[in-house]
């Protein structure tokens, strides 16, 4: 009788023991990074916030000093008066109120170029006109514009985020 010689068979792969403790090691790990990846988009739509507040004061700045300019009669036409008017700022027509943007889409929404669709944001006509961070919860992720008042007096944006 011949011996058939037959290879060692070692089969190869996991036990069931060993996935289990891989399958418990990235549940661990994800348990603890779902909450602070949730906690960064709540940082992110409060950063977007900020980012928008800077964006419209620095537009009512910009806007103020170029009605300031018209009445002071520095520019030919001037266009901007002490109490309305509009302003050109790089080619665009401002509308002003007591020399700072209006609370409008024409005043300080074109003003600090926002785009609702392409910037997330959900605005909200009126006096303030209120600017929503889409994903944050209204109105604590939000900033309100309100228009300036005679003499001129500039009202300053108001930044909400505690529902970012």
């Amino acid at each position: 009788m011949q011996q058939k010689n037959q290879p060692n068979h070692r089969q190869a792969g996991f036990t069931l023991i060993e996935l289990v403790v891989v399958i418990s090691i990235i549940a661990i790990m994800s348990a603890i990074a779902l909450p602070r990846y949730i906690n960064m988009q709540s940082q992110a739509r409060a950063a977007k916030a900020q980012a928008i507040l800077g964006s419209i004061k620095s537009a009512a700045a910009l806007a103020r000093a170029s009605c300031m300019m018209d009445v002071a009669g520095l520019v030919t036409p001037s266009t901007c008066t002490a109490t309305a008017g509009t302003t050109n700022m790089d080619g665009t027509s401002i509308n002003m109120v007591n020399q700072y943007p209006a609370a409008t889409a024409a005043g300080i929404i074109l003003a600090a170029q926002l785009d609702a669709g392409a910037d997330q944001l959900v605005i909200t006509a009126g006096n303030p006109i209120l600017i929503d961070i889409v994903g944050g919860t209204a109105p604590n992720c939000r900033i309100s514009y309100t228009a300036a008042t005679a003499g001129p007096s500039y009202v300053a944006p108001v930044l909400v985020t505690t529902g970012c």
